[in-house]
């Protein structure tokens, strides 16, 4: 919807002030195709081409004044309830099955990760995910009173995300979190839990109020529950799994054999 407004009061002023698209894409180094998208929403209007058409049309910063409403969303639209709870949990306890948490990802594997989306991102909404991926990392260390274990499937693992020396350091990164005092984490290997194990990423928070959620999520779909009844069984479900997984020391010794082998 950004998109379609700035796009919309971009052509409003190139015709009040006279100009076609092919005149202001010339200015700017774009074709008349790429204007007519930006300015009909398909595209993000680019502060290259706001610049421009403020200066042509006159319009006294008015254009350029609509960029800061066009960057990127730092997470997808349907994670954010997720992520505003997350940043105030006391206690978090996260299953992955097929990726690395994003609260222990490098910074070349979140990258790898973002960058193979599909359909693709832009560069600059890649970068602004990775970084806001690697801001959420400083809870583990600026809040050592919140609790944080992660219980992870094997398959993520020895999943190559971004190439073996990617996945070196990545393992490495995990033995290196797993020293600080509030974050444990656990190996679940193949053949343990097999059932419950593969039944999709879920996470349990407990916020300062006591309140607790839970959160599940898929291809391009997330939910967050506060029901009791909900949160109950998915708590069970998660203690389960956990109860199956290696224990802390027993997941050190699984991770430095994994990071030998690569």
């Amino acid at each position: 919807m950004a998109w379609r407004l700035c796009g919309n009061q971009l052509k409003l002023w190139r015709v009040q002030a006279g100009f076609s698209r092919e005149e202001l894409g010339k200015e700017a180094g774009y074709n008349y195709e790429t204007v007519k998208s930006m300015e009909q929403g398909r595209r993000r209007p680019s502060l290259r081409l706001l610049e421009v058409a403020d200066e042509m049309c006159s319009a006294r910063g008015k254009l350029t004044a609509t960029a800061e409403y066009l960057q990127p969303e730092k997470f997808p639209p349907r994670s954010q309830e997720f992520m505003a709870v997350e940043s105030e949990a006391i206690a978090l306890h996260s299953y992955q099955p097929l990726l690395i948490p994003g609260l222990l990802q490098t910074e070349d594997y979140a990258r790898a990760l973002l960058s193979a989306s599909y359909p693709p991102l832009d560069d600059e909404t890649v970068e602004e995910r990775v970084t806001a991926r690697l801001r959420r990392q400083e809870r583990l260390r600026d809040k050592p009173s919140a609790l944080f274990s992660f219980v992870i499937y094997e398959a993520a693992l020895r999943s190559l995300v971004g190439g073996h020396e990617v996945m070196r350091r990545q393992l490495h990164h995990l033995l290196e979190s797993s020293e600080l005092r509030n974050v444990s984490i656990n190996v679940l290997p193949v053949g343990r839990g097999a059932v419950l194990g593969l039944s999709g990423a879920l996470v349990i928070l407990e916020t300062a109020q006591h309140q607790q959620y839970a959160y599940v999520e898929g291809h391009e779909t997330s939910a967050l529950h506060s029901a009791r009844e909900q949160v109950s069984v998915l708590s069970q479900r998660h203690g389960m799994i956990r109860a199956q997984a290696l224990s802390v020391e027993e997941s050190a010794v699984f991770l430095r054999k994994l990071a030998e082998e690569l």
